[in-house]
């Protein structure tokens, strides 16, 4: 693909981000889109063979950002695994508060498209999901807990469930309640590891 052609793809698929971000897949048409990227409805059909094509492109163009600003509120976070989930949801709220906030795209593009299985966008959301929630339970597991994918994924509906209340409700405060209740499962999960690591540590000084 020639610097021309990737320079113009970025433009639509840009075009596409804030235009179906902001209204939603099924209220945006490809013309709006062409016309954002000031380009010809006939080039944007020479990118993608279809609008399911570049709802699949936008979706996936956001995937590794997206993922990297929510491993980043946490690495950029302090204190137990616990207290950085805390501040993990604080920093949602506050992205919450900002109005041109729509929740997350993946669970809206998909929630939209539910009534197609098959549609190429509803496998990036479904991929991004995956990947965020195997990174949680990788995080878990460097903290020996037990059943750590178990965790990831109660940690995964306890981060969509906030999004959702806050977009039902448009109050942040739901990012903080959800914060609490993760850091709950969190800080229980870690005490059973240390009680396990105290009474393996008794039975051994026992039989020496």
């Amino acid at each position: 693909m020639s610097r021309d052609a990737r320079e113009t793809r970025r433009r639509l698929i840009e075009a596409a981000d804030a235009l179906f971000y902001s209204e939603g897949v099924h209220g945006v048409g490809v013309d709006r889109i062409a016309e954002r990227a000031r380009v010809t409805k006939r080039t944007l059909y020479y990118h993608f063979e279809s609008k399911d094509e570049l709802i699949a492109a936008y979706l996936a163009a956001r995937d590794g950002p997206q993922l990297e600003r929510f491993q980043g509120w946490f690495r950029s976070s302090r204190g137990t695994v616990g207290a950085r989930f805390t501040a993990v949801f604080k920093r949602l709220a506050e992205a919450a508060r900002d109005p041109r906030w729509r929740g997350c795209a993946f669970a809206r593009a998909a929630a939209e498209l539910a009534g197609l299985p098959g549609h190429p966008a509803r496998a990036v959301a479904s991929d991004h999901k995956h990947t965020l929630e195997a990174w949680l339970a990788r995080l878990l597991a460097a903290e020996r807990i037990d059943d750590a994918p178990a965790l990831a994924r109660q940690l995964m509906i306890i981060v969509d469930g906030a999004v959702t209340q806050i977009l039902v409700h448009r109050d942040p405060q739901y990012a903080e309640a959800a914060g609490r209740a993760a850091t709950a499962l969190i800080d229980a999960a870690i005490a059973v590891r240390d009680r396990r690591g105290a009474s393996s540590a008794g039975l051994s000084r026992r039989r020496a």
